[in-house]
């Protein structure tokens, strides 16, 4: 579960407008509403919003040709505020999910969160199917996809540990007690980074993208009402991942495909 943290500040400092060409329509002006608080994707640094999504977002509108004013929100009000009128979309890491379908429309996925499988770099595994992993010990966090995901279909032929936290299962595999370790890409990454122990360890192959464990991604939250904005969205999204800006915008925060 992502931890998130609200920054509270003055709200002349939390808004930041893009201002584009206007257009004619509905939709020339929009409002658009985050979190503000989890980065890389949305944050607060030096009264400013920042992020991989608040690029993208800007991104969006630009081919929408609409100006965008964007706000902070806290996470628990962002759906009812968004219900309520206060905004008119929502840039904020929203889990595309059927539960969430019956209170809000949802854009196509904008982003996900790989799957990846971790090894030490003296593994002499080379491939990630269950065959291949037969016999080895594997690692999880409790509690999430990944550790569903190894129980179901490495369990009956692989020895399966699930642990409290992602560190612990990265540090048994850091100490050769585990052959390989299953996470978000995003956040092993982060982890590859600390140095010293995880000097031992390298990605082998990101899981496949099996919707049925790991979800339909991330998407941009409106009201069911609005669906010609949801449209305009859904070909914005669609345009900046053809012409280049996506993986531009991607590259100065993820070192792989996110899409």
């Amino acid at each position: 579960m992502k931890q998130r943290l609200f920054l509270a500040l003055p709200a002349a400092l939390l808004a930041c407008l893009v201002a584009f060409p206007v257009r004619a329509g509905d939709w020339s002006s929009i409002r658009i509403a985050t979190e503000g608080g989890y980065p890389p994707f949305n944050f607060v640094e030096n009264n400013q919003l920042q992020g991989f999504e608040i690029e993208l977002a800007k991104a969006m509108c630009e081919h929408m040709k609409a100006t965008c004013t964007f706000v902070t929100d806290d996470w628990d009000d962002l759906i009812p505020d968004l219900k309520k009128g206060q905004f008119d979309a929502i840039v904020a890491s929203l889990e595309i999910t059927e539960e969430r379908r019956q209170k809000i429309a949802l854009t196509k996925r904008y982003y996900r969160t790989p799957a990846v499988f971790m090894v030490r770099k003296d593994t002499d595994l080379t491939a990630v199917t269950p065959e291949a992993m037969k016999g080895r010990k594997l690692g999880a966090m409790t509690g999430t996809v990944y550790a569903t995901y190894l129980e179901d279909l490495y369990g009956p032929g692989s020895e399966v540990s699930l642990y409290a936290n992602q560190d612990e299962a990265s540090l048994d595999l850091a100490l050769g007690r585990i052959d390989a370790v299953l996470g978000d890409k995003i956040a092993l990454t982060e982890w590859l980074k600390r140095g010293r122990e995880s000097t031992c360890c390298k990605f082998l192959a990101d899981a496949p993208n099996d919707v049925t464990y790991f979800g339909e991604g991330y998407g941009i939250g409106l009201r069911k009402k609005d669906e010609d904005l949801k449209r305009q969205f859904d070909a914005a999204i669609d345009a900046i991942q053809a012409d280049g800006t996506y993986d531009r915008i991607r590259a100065r925060y993820f070192p792989f495909d996110v899409k």
